[in-house]
């Protein structure tokens, strides 16, 4: 295929998207479980769509993010949950809606350091490291990115123990329970407001049974962040050292850019 004759050249007014807007319908608008484009439908480890046709939208993630916890249970998968985000206009409240939920599930969730965008390989990186040598107590990941799609989309990606993308048979108990979830009007989701989520013990992490700090997994990208809402993938380049909140353990890389303890932000504490 030849390239674009748009390839590399800025973004054109029909390009861009009405974030507020697209905001506002991911809150607002409810989908109706019993139209198909408005179920949650998992592709590759994910569910992707728009707020704007109701196929992505906060009921999706907020059942999505309790039919994880509940695979999580089923599956004995116990470590640390890692959570990304990108820059798509849809990343930051689903992001948000997810954190509520794992949160509100108890589930113990790692989040960047810097509180900012996370490149997908990352979460992957962070999970494959983790479980390195383990057994049991192993992590797994959400990514929320639709990766290549339109600005005007959201993406909800689960990344098992195994770093990802999950199976089929994955994605579709936790697509299917989620359904499930929607057509219960939610009933049976557990979460708590967002300011609590942030100053829960569980959110960020702490000391592992090895006796290292989850701030010794090493990330080897950091980001250059795009603007926020515009879609574009963060540029990756190597990553400084990163405020962890405490040493790395010995032998590891002091890069890691994921938090061992809830970082302040608005809304949060």
């Amino acid at each position: 295929m030849p390239p674009s004759d748009r390839a590399g050249q800025p973004a054109t007014p029909a390009d861009l998207v009405d974030v507020p807007k697209l905001i506002t319908a991911y809150y607002a608008e409810h989908p109706d479980v019993g139209v198909p484009e408005q179920r949650v439908s998992f592709g590759t480890s994910g569910h992707r769509g728009s707020s704007l046709t109701l196929s992505f939208n906060s009921d999706h993630i907020v059942a999505t993010s309790q039919a994880i916890c509940d695979y999580r249970a089923q599956a004995g998968t116990s470590g640390p949950l890692f959570l990304g985000r990108d820059t798509h206009g849809l990343s930051e409240p689903a992001f948000v809606d997810a954190l509520e939920v794992f949160a509100g599930n108890g589930v113990r969730v790692l989040i960047d350091s810097h509180d900012t965008y996370t490149p997908t390989p990352a979460v992957s990186h962070a999970i494959l490291t983790y479980n390195r040598g383990r057994t049991d107590g192993l992590a797994d990941g959400v990514v929320v990115t639709p990766s290549h799609n339109p600005p005007s989309d959201g993406g909800f990606k689960y990344n098992p123990p195994d770093g990802g993308p999950a199976d089929t048979d994955v994605t579709r108990w936790i697509q299917d329970r989620a359904n499930e979830l929607l057509g219960a009007g939610l009933d049976g989701v557990r979460r708590i407001p967002y300011a609590r989520a942030r100053a829960a013990d569980t959110t960020g992490g702490t000391t592992t049974s090895t006796g290292t700090s989850p701030t010794s997994v090493p990330c080897s990208t950091s980001t250059r962040c795009a603007r926020p809402g515009s879609g574009s993938a963060p540029t990756r380049s190597v990553a400084p050292p990163c405020r962890t909140g405490g040493r790395s353990a010995p032998g590891t890389a002091s890069t890691s850019r994921w938090s061992t303890r809830s970082s302040t932000r608005p809304g949060g504490s």
